[in-house]
């Protein structure tokens, strides 16, 4: 039973610092799955509230830091939720690198651009030169 003031409050601010901590990972579990089925408008719109729902769990665990502490649970929570979070970003990063790289390989750049011009004609076709063959019906 809570009979301190101290005790009391702690348990309030534990409350408090629940439901903005739940969002958060409820909203990283919603964008794993979102990457998972490569729905990139859902990927979009849950990234956005994960990083509403994040800022307002780190303004509430700011004013709980000020006001007397965070629960150890819990910050080990925000904690993990903060580690997911880079670990997505880093999965992101590599998956953003990778494409690039096939891109690269099957859209060439610029100069691989002006170097087939010489090999294409306008038409996508190969170029030939005048006077070098005929037709014969």
């Amino acid at each position: 039973m809570l009979h301190s003031p101290h005790e009391q409050r702690a348990l309030a601010q534990a409350s408090e610092l629940e439901a903005p901590l739940a969002t958060v990972e409820n909203r990283l579990t919603a964008l794993g799955l979102a990457l998972y089925e490569q729905d990139a408008s859902a990927v979009e719109r849950v990234a956005g509230e994960l990083h509403s729902a994040l800022a307002a769990a780190v303004q509430h665990f700011q004013r709980a830091a000020r006001a007397g502490g965070v629960p150890p649970k819990l910050r080990q929570r925000l904690a993990l939720a903060g580690s997911q979070v880079a670990a997505q970003r880093e999965a992101l990063a590599r998956a953003t690198a990778s494409l690039d790289r096939a891109i690269d390989v099957l859209i060439p750049d610029m100069a691989m651009t002006s170097r087939a011009a010489a090999l294409y004609s306008p038409t996508g076709a190969a170029e030939r030169g005048h006077g070098r063959g005929s037709l014969l019906a």
